[in-house]
This record gives structure tokens, C-alpha cells and sequence, in this order.
């Protein structure tokens, strides 16, 4: 009941809808920027209100390390701690603990059937996360849509060692999901509930997964793991091999996708209804504004850029004394107020404004685009 479809194109896989959560309604398909740690870097909760976006992220794990989600609820729980009045989702975890041991194998991570020990990478303390533990937390932050605990294993593992890992992330979801009914029922915070569906590159495994994940009485379907949005020819591949067993009448979430316009278009062809990634605001930081326009000529989407991938590497010297905005058709802020010379010369000499500014622009430009083929949908034109 908190998903409904409203436009299915006849062309493609894409569709319209809404989720309704405790603090809003927000429409499909969406892009989640993602606020990891309680902020989206370097811009402000009014910033992210103007650019129109409709719902973000969190991490549960890293908010339980610090400032800790006990102090958050103590605080009146994540919206008001970050002065963010609309929807917020809230990853697990899984990935993370994954991500550390990656970045850091002498930490020790420790995983067993019952969850997981680490070491926090900001002072060496060490946890225990099992899949109780990370809806607890969900709880305690207050976040509108809460994830199952899962296993992440790296692409190049054997398939075997997968398998293993997708069958514990399935007992783990089970688990996830009884911890989070037993709060939901005692509990004036009714959260959404998503599974994730884990299984690396390997489609047979994929389908597995899916289909456990659809079994069970949750609220949309998760693609999480290395392979999405990391390996988007495999990404793609995969939606294209598992879409007789996506359930029709749930979200589906591709975790971590989002790197380029292009990757957007293709996913949402194929049906996907949610999707962040940190590489717009990212790759904004380090001078690469996106700059392009979405065409659609006898219903297929074109993306065409003066720009290779759409990049405006803005440190170039050729921008020095160029009076254009980044992108002439762009409405945000940055846009109607600054030339790109201005950001050039901001970004070469450092200035905190320039990182502002520009990721004011890399993440409105993604919302124009998930709009305009929002729109496109509606009137079965993709």
C-alpha cells in the first residue's frame, strides 16, 4: 500500500509512481543524494530543498559510530538533528563493514552466522553488528525506509563463496525483518522495510535472490553489491536477465547507481524506481561539472554532450575567461549566477565556495534529468 504505480511506458520497462512514507510522499523514479553521515557534503538542507530533491540518505552504521544513534534519538531522531523535514532512507550497513575491512584488512573483521565483528575506523573500538542490531539502530536514527542487514562479497570471489554469502544475507533478511516487525508493532515509528537482494555478477544466483527476497512481506526489493552501479554492463545485463522475477508491484532500488546521466537513462528504462550514488557530488569536488541535454528523438533517449561523459573539467584552462554558465539550460543556482570563469578560478584557488557551488549544480542537473524523463513517461514518449 505505500507504493503506487501511476504511468507504465508501453515502450520500455520505465514507470511513474509514489511512495508514501511517514514524512512525505516522493515520486518514482528518484535520486537519493546521499547524506552518509548526516550531511550531504558540502551543501545545506535549504540547498537540497531549491534543487528539488525529494528524499535522501543515510548510513546507519557509520551515524552509530559516531555521533551515535542513542544521541540522535536523544536529539529528536535524524530529521530534526539534520533539519531535513522529508524522507530519508537509511542504508544498513553491510556494505560498510565490507568497505572497511577492504580499505583496512589489519582492522579484523570477523564475519559468523550471528553477525559481524569490526573495528571502527575512527579509533580501533571494536563491534558486534548483526541483523538485529542494524534495524535497532534504524529505529533509534528514525529514518522513513530501513534495509535489511546484509553480506556483501567481493565480485572476484569464487561462485561458491558467493552462494554462501547470498544464502546468509537471505537468513540474516529474515531475521532483519523480525527484529523490525517486533519494533514496528510496539512502536509509534512505522518505518518502510526493504530487503536486499545479493548474488554478485552471476544471474542464476541473482534470480535466487530476488525471488527469496519477494517471498518475504517487505515493502520494495534492493539491488546491493559490488557489481551495481560499479560494473553498469553487468548492472544492465542483470536487469535485463531478472526481470520476469522482479515483483511488479514493489519499488526496485539499485544501490550505489548513479555515476553518469548516461547510467541513470539505461536503468530507468528498464524499470529501476530508486537509485543514489555519491559520484555527482563527488566528482563536482574534484572539477568535473556535468554539462548536456536529454533529446528524445522517435522515443529513444539520447544524451549529447560537447563534453566527453559529459564532464566539464572546469580546471582546464579554456574556461578562464569563459563568460557561459556551465550549462546554458540549467536552472540552479550556480548557473543563473556564475560563470564559468568565476568557477574556474574558484576551484584553482581553492576557495570552500567552489565545492558548493558546484555540487549545487552536479546534483540539480541529475534532478532535471530524473524530471524530464519522469515526464517523458507519462506521455509514453521513452
Amino acid at each position: 500500500m505505500s507504493f503506487k504505480i501511476l504511468h507504465r511506458s508501453s515502450k520500455s520497462r520505465a514507470r511513474v509512481g509514489k511512495i508514501i512514507t511517514e514524512h512525505g510522499v516522493f515520486t518514482t523514479p528518484v535520486f537519493m543524494p546521499p547524506g552518509t553521515k548526516g550531511a550531504v557534503k558540502a551543501i545545506a538542507p535549504d540547498d537540497l530543498q531549491k534543487i528539488e530533491a525529494e528524499i535522501i540518505l543515510v548510513n546507519a552504521l557509520h551515524l552509530f559510530l559516531r555521533p551515535g544513534s542513542a544521541t540522535i534519538k536523544k536529539l529528536g531522531g535524524i530529521h530534526k538533528f539534520m533539519n531535513w523535514n522529508k524522507p530519508i532512507l537509511s542504508d544498513s550497513g553491510g556494505f560498510q563493514v565490507w568497505s572497511f575491512n577492504q580499505k583496512a584488512p589489519a582492522l579484523g573483521t570477523t564475519v559468523s552466522e550471528e553477525g559481524v565483528w569490526f573495528r571502527s575506523p575512527l579509533d580501533g573500538t571494536k563491534f558486534f553488528l548483526s541483523p538485529e542490531k542494524s534495524i535497532e539502530i534504524q529505529y533509534e536514527i528514525g529514518t522513513d525506509i530501513i534495509m535489511a542487514f546484509d553480506e556483501c562479497a567481493p565480485d572476484n570471489s569464487d561462485k561458491e563463496v558467493i552462494r554462501k554469502s547470498m544464502e546468509r544475507t537471505h537468513r540474516w533478511a529474515r531475521r532483519s525483518l523480525q527484529r523490525h516487525l517486533e519494533l514496528y508493532n510496539h512502536s509509534s515509528h512505522k518505518p518502510l522495510f526493504f530487503g536486499i537482494a545479493q548474488g554478485g555478477p552471476f544471474e542464476d544466483l541473482r534470480r535466487e535472490s530476488i525471488s527469496f527476497m519477494s517471498s518475504l512481506k517487505i515493502d520494495g526489493i534492493a539491488l546491493g553489491g559490488e557489481t551495481i552501479g560499479y560494473n553498469i554492463p553487468a548492472t544492465l545485463n542483470l536487469l535485463d536477465s531478472v526481470v520476469d522475477v522482479l515483483p511488479p508491484d514493489k519499488p526496485l532500488y539499485t544501490m550505489g547507481l548513479g555515476a553518469s546521466p548516461r547510467d541513470i537513462i539505461e536503468v530507468i528504462k528498464r524499470g529501476v524506481d530508486m537509485f543514489d550514488c555519491v559520484n555527482p557530488a563527488r566528482v563536482a569536488r574534484h572539477g568535473e561539472l556535468y554539462e548536456g541535454k536529454v533529446t528524445i528523438v522517435n522515443k529513444e533517449i539520447r544524451f549529447e554532450s560537447e563534453f566527453r561523459d559529459g564532464l566539464l573539467k572546469i580546471g582546464n584552462s579554456r574556461f578562464a575567461e569563459d563568460d557561459n554558465p556551465i550549462d546554458s539550460e540549467c536552472d540552479c543556482y550556480t548557473c543563473q549566477h556564475f560563470s564559468r570563469a568565476y568557477l574556474h578560478y574558484l576551484y584553482l584557488t581553492k576557495e570552500p565556495l567552489y565545492l558548493r557551488l558546484a555540487t549545487i549544480h552536479n546534483l540539480r542537473f541529475i534532478m532535471r534529468l530524473v524530471n524530464k524523463l519522469r515526464q517523458a513517461i507519462i506521455e509514453d514518449n521513452i
